[in-house]
């Protein structure tokens, strides 16, 4: 059998690759091609949804071609509207720089800083005249703008959808002609937008760029994307002790899609893998995740902490500390000096729920008095020690 060519790499594991044949012209041309991602930094951190398209990118790389790594710190202003169902909200352009600042150091824990191009669409975008905005606004129609999905769906519904994010795709496609983008990549939902880009080429008599559509990555509940906006997400920047948790607490029919689109195993791997127990198939997903990000002996630690409180009940040896005043406090008062919740309604619902122990014994009234020694578990990861 025949090594697989550069074609075969890059079609691999992704969902849709349009103008492969002009994208094996570019490869034979034998010139570095230019690789775009864009990403808007709407929150601080950087998910495993993008990690499926950065896996990709860093194989682009390993290929010797360009990484362009496009933080979209114009297009944030807008909010991108795909696959989404209301209008998103609205950043400060302080929010939008502390978010782009922490996305460099998060990248480069897959990507090959000697190989990645930096750009941000504000370069462009703060120079352009609203003249000049118009005249991009009438090479795309509204017709053309109503064959989005979402879109269309919205309008259906009779859903606000503001003009500003008609021109979403507009300007995401404007990145590309800036950028001599030779190829996009972005998750199936960016198809449009992706698309747009290419119009926009061939408008100017540029090459047009090929486009590779990855899968979206299924977030914690197993149902919707991954998405900071559902708040079902991991995040490059969690602690190796969150990573490995969220990891263990994802449905087992999702683990299949997890172990081909985070760590590219084959087909044939994945159901060698899937012939051991799924919970052994999990915890060695989550060590080999976590491994990735902050090396073996943490992932190891990581494990085995797990399996120490999880799998024999007992404690684990790193947990977080609640210092009292002399006196001691109620569980309630205790919880809230954690930090760990969102506030005292989220605790009250955990005692509703019965999910709240004391020296393992469970806890409903959130006046029990705390004093220090006693060990505080709320759900089934968080620990508390109280001093």
């Amino acid at each position: 059998m025949n090594p697989p060519g550069p074609i075969d790499v890059i079609i691999s594991g992704t969902q849709e690759l349009i103008d492969r044949e002009g994208l094996e012209r570019k490869l034979a041309s034998g010139r570095h091609l230019r690789i775009k991602l864009g990403v808007d930094p709407t929150r601080p951190d950087l998910t495993f949804g993008h990690l499926v398209v950065f896996n990709k990118l860093r194989q682009f790389q390993e290929l010797g071609h360009t990484a362009i790594f496009l933080i979209g710190d114009f297009t944030t202003t807008i909010g991108d509207p795909s696959g989404r169902s209301d209008t998103r909200p609205v950043l400060t352009a302080d929010e939008i720089t502390e978010n782009a600042k922490t996305y460099l150091d998060q990248a480069f824990k897959i990507l090959d800083p000697k190989l990645t191009e930096v750009r941000y669409n504000s370069e462009w975008y703060r120079l352009m005249s609203l003249a000049d905005l118009l005249q991009l606004a009438r090479e795309i129609t509204v017709a053309q703008l109503m064959e989005r999905d979402d879109f269309a769906k919205r309008y259906r519904e009779k859903m606000p959808i503001s003009l500003v994010e008609f021109l979403y795709p507009l300007i995401q496609g404007y990145d590309s002609v800036m950028l001599q983008a030779d190829l996009e990549m972005g998750g199936s939902d960016q198809l449009f937008n992706m698309l747009v880009a290419r119009t926009l080429q061939k408008n100017r008599a540029m090459e047009e760029q090929a486009v590779l559509c990855m899968p979206l990555l299924v977030g914690l509940d197993g149902v919707r994307k991954m998405s900071k906006s559902y708040g079902n997400y991991i995040a490059f920047n969690d602690s190796a002790k969150d990573m490995f948790g969220k990891i263990m607490s994802i449905p087992d029919k999702i683990m299949p899609n997890y172990y081909q689109l985070l760590l590219c195993e084959p087909e044939e791997a994945i159901v060698r893998i899937f012939q051991t127990h799924p919970m052994e198939a999990k915890k060695d997903l989550a060590w080999r995740l976590v491994a990735r990000f902050y090396g073996n002996d943490i992932a190891e630690r990581k494990r085995e902490e797990f399996e120490r409180v999880f799998s024999r009940n007992e404690l684990p040896t790193e947990m977080t500390e609640i210092v009292l005043s002399v006196g001691g406090a109620s569980l309630l008062e205790a919880l809230a000096l954690s930090g760990a919740f969102r506030g005292k309604n989220e605790i009250r619902r955990l005692l509703e729920q019965g999910a709240i122990r004391v020296d393992n014994k469970r806890i409903l009234d959130g006046e029990y008095i705390i004093s220090s020694g006693m060990i505080i578990q709320a759900g089934k990861k968080q620990f508390f020690s109280v001093k």
